[in-house]
């Protein structure tokens, strides 16, 4: 284990040095606090927003930029590092590849949950400060706690890009067909189902599908407890799905889970 947290220690502190945990920070926090107190603007309302408008906007905005920021932050993890041959040269110190993808796991995930803490919490802070009501704080406990696990599905979907091409390049313009693909494409589809069916799909179906999309069970996993008004669309039929909070979770930590397995698989069978 400590081998792993040798590594994490290090992809935390390069992140510090590139200032990605800097960057990414200030614009959760920016976007985060511009939402509290301008998330109803569009309705000729001004001042802070309900918790339930804050959440849900901040929820919208999270599914978009979290998977992005993941997927840019991790892209180049192994295949960067194999094109500079600082990998190779990882690889012979007393490390196994299980070892150094947990540590870059930890590490990268260290990053984007640090940022996500800090910059949407501020939105927490905020609302705590001027309504007192102790529901914020298990409102943005939740919605934390889901964010970071979605921000360390898509790390582990780049690790899985980063080691399955062979050039930097390739593995950039594969992690944005995936980011478009998961926040875009994906609720087109569904939307395509539902509209372009003649009956329609079962709301059992729809769940379904959406259990396929980590992005999908993070929005449902914050939207589920908000008032109906603030939710729409293939999600309103979804949320009055049988999951519950707690399976819905649990589907969020497979998508942790499995791609992670599957990175590790395909890493140690790699030939350098």
């Amino acid at each position: 284990m400590k081998s792993v947290f040798t590594v994490a220690a290090k992809e935390f502190s390069d992140g510090l040095r590139n200032r990605w945990l800097l960057s990414i920070t200030i614009i959760f926090a920016l976007l985060s606090v511009g939402l509290t107190y301008f998330g109803s603007a569009v309705a000729g309302e001004t001042g802070l927003t309900s918790t339930s408008t804050t959440v849900a906007s901040l929820a919208s905005l999270a599914v978009f930029l979290i998977p992005l920021i993941a997927l840019l932050l991790s892209y180049d993890s192994f295949v960067g590092e194999l094109e500079s041959g600082t990998l190779l040269l990882l690889l012979t110190y007393p490390i196994n590849k299980t070892q150094l993808l947990m540590g870059k796991f930890i590490g990268q995930g260290s990053i984007i949950a640090l940022a996500i803490l800090i910059g949407f919490g501020a939105s927490g802070v905020i609302l705590y400060a001027h309504t007192q009501q102790t529901e914020i704080i298990t409102v943005f406990s939740l919605f934390i706690a889901s964010a970071v696990m979605l921000g360390l599905s898509f790390i582990a979907i780049a690790f899985i890009i980063s080691i399955s091409v062979s050039e930097k390049s390739k593995a950039a313009g594969a992690a944005l067909i995936v980011w478009f693909i998961f926040a875009l494409i994906f609720d087109l589809g569904l939307l395509a189902l539902l509209v372009g069916t003649e009956d329609g799909i079962s709301q059992q179906s729809l769940t379904f599908l959406m259990m396929l999309n980590p992005a999908d069970i993070f929005r449902l996993v914050n939207l589920a407890g908000l008032d109906s008004a603030d939710v729409n669309g293939a999600l309103a039929i979804a949320i009055r799905s049988s999951l519950s909070l707690t399976q819905l979770l649990c589907m969020l930590v497979v998508w942790v889970i499995l791609p992670l397995i599957l990175a590790i698989t395909l890493f140690t069978k790699k030939r350098m």
